[in-house]
């Protein structure tokens, strides 16, 4: 019918709104997200505990995690700019990224971990795990970006906040299960412990077990959704033959929304907080619960075990605080942002002053309800900003305000670590600062919604 009015040469049509999606479609365009993230988060949690336990210098680490988001800044405005242009009959505009990426991401998961089981030395095993690590975050990003764009093409803005707070959900369900493997399998008798430079085996059948769930996951969308067709898209999002996607990259980031830049800047601080979660989590609970800074030793790799444990109860408490946020109120969306991203930045700061394992439980807690309001909020504001036609280019351009925060976190650590004593726990105590920052940045935003009454010439 869509298709038929399109063509209709000499009349107006009026843009057709986003249909009300049922449940369980905006479930399963999301449903592959959970395996993607679950590979990040065995990506997140244990990349520290990989390169140190393989031979990398705790002052180097930074320059391991530069690679990830540098990958990502590049990779996901290509995806979606190419697939804003992409029609596959038989796969759609986004689906035919996601199995690409889904495919390449589970290769690189089975070789990551084996870093230095292949006789390499220390040199030679860091090199390939860096090699390794680059390709692992290329294919996600090109597998992750699709899930969010699908939301952003099919939604209608009224389910499009609850759709995001369902991907936050299932993104942090799947953390969590990558979250306690390692410690699950140490239970069950698998090894914990391996020669110097190797990683232990319960970290590594981890990585395969994530392997396996990120692509039976991403095959339930590849094969339950269908996208809208290009006549379909076109009447949902006012594309017409003169306004559709021509302009470049460049020039979409001159025309932006102004909540692009605003968001963009609160993301600027959280994720260079969360980056030094990530580069330095596993020391600062080594050092302040385990007294230990010696990667070969069996205390490090219990308090590997165990932030792998905080990092679940993180996606839990990013699950249930996701669930809350899906009922806010468009009007109260901006509070709730700030003050979850406050309470992030008090557990956060938290861990500098804690030095029982147990009660990291309660830093994490509060750590989570600000990942769950960093899921959710971003796209929901941005998407409702847009009006369809470079829908996919402007996330990937969206995903900078992830990656770039990353790479200038690591490259400030080079001067930031050794000046603050070399102290972990003192680096997760500036990650509650940059999130209480974040937290006061949010007041300049203000949110805007793309026209629905457009008409198509």
């Amino acid at each position: 019918m869509l298709a038929e009015q399109l063509n209709k040469k000499g009349n107006k049509v009026t843009r057709q709104h986003l249909p009300k999606l049922p449940l369980h479609m905006i479930w399963m365009i999301s449903f592959g997200f959970l395996g993607v993230q679950m590979a990040f988060s065995l990506q997140s949690s244990n990349m520290g505990r990989i390169f140190q336990t393989i031979g990398a210098d705790p002052h180097s680490l930074g320059f391991f995690f530069i690679l990830p988001p540098l990958a990502g800044l590049i990779v996901q405005p290509l995806v979606g700019y190419f697939s804003d242009r992409t029609w596959m009959p038989k796969l759609g505009r986004r689906i035919p990224y996601l199995l690409m990426g889904a495919i390449v991401a589970v290769i690189v998961m089975c070789l990551l971990p084996n870093s230095g089981s292949f006789g390499f030395g220390p040199m030679a095993a860091l090199t390939f795990g860096a090699i390794t690590i680059l390709f692992m975050d290329v294919s996600s990003n090109v597998a992750m970006q699709p899930f969010k764009m699908m939301v952003g093409d099919m939604v209608n803005e009224e389910q499009k906040g609850f759709a995001y707070s369902i991907q936050s959900f299932l993104s942090n369900s799947g953390a969590v299960i990558a979250c306690i493997f390692p410690f699950l399998l140490t239970m069950l008798g698998v090894s914990n412990n391996a020669a110097p430079g190797v990683v232990p085996q319960s970290v590594v059948i981890s990585f395969y077990v994530g392997a396996i769930v990120l692509i039976v996951c991403s095959l339930f969308t590849v094969f339950k959704v269908k996208e809208y067709t290009p006549a379909e898209y076109a009447a949902y999002h006012g594309i017409t033959d003169e306004n559709k996607p021509k302009a470049g990259m460049m020039s979409l980031l001159r025309t932006a929304p102004r909540v692009f830049w605003t968001v963009s800047l609160v993301q600027l601080f959280c994720w260079m907080g969360f980056q030094y979660l990530w580069t330095y989590g596993t020391g600062a609970v080594a050092a302040n619960v385990w007294n230990t800074a010696d990667p070969s030793s069996a205390a490090y790799q219990a308090a590997g075990n165990w932030f792998g444990i905080l990092s679940a109860v993180q996606s839990v408490a990013a699950v249930l605080w996701s669930l809350v946020l899906a009922n806010m109120s468009n009007n109260k969306r901006k509070t709730w942002y700030a003050l979850s991203l406050v309470l992030g930045g008090i557990g956060f700061g938290s861990v500098f002053f804690i030095h029982s394992q147990g009660a990291l439980v309660v830093s994490f807690l509060l750590i989570g309800i600000a990942w769950a309001a960093m899921m959710t909020f971003p796209f929901t504001m941005l998407t409702n900003a847009l009006s369809g036609e470079n829908m996919g280019t402007y996330l990937g351009l969206f995903n900078g305000s992830i990656c770039l925060p990353q790479i200038i976190a690591s490259c400030l650590s080079f001067a930031l670590f050794p000046a603050l004593g070399s102290s972990m726990p003192v680096m997760i105590l500036i990650s509650g600062v940059l999130l209480v920052i974040g937290a006061f940045t949010v007041g300049t935003i203000k949110e805007t919604y793309a026209r629905r009454d457009q008409t198509l010439n």
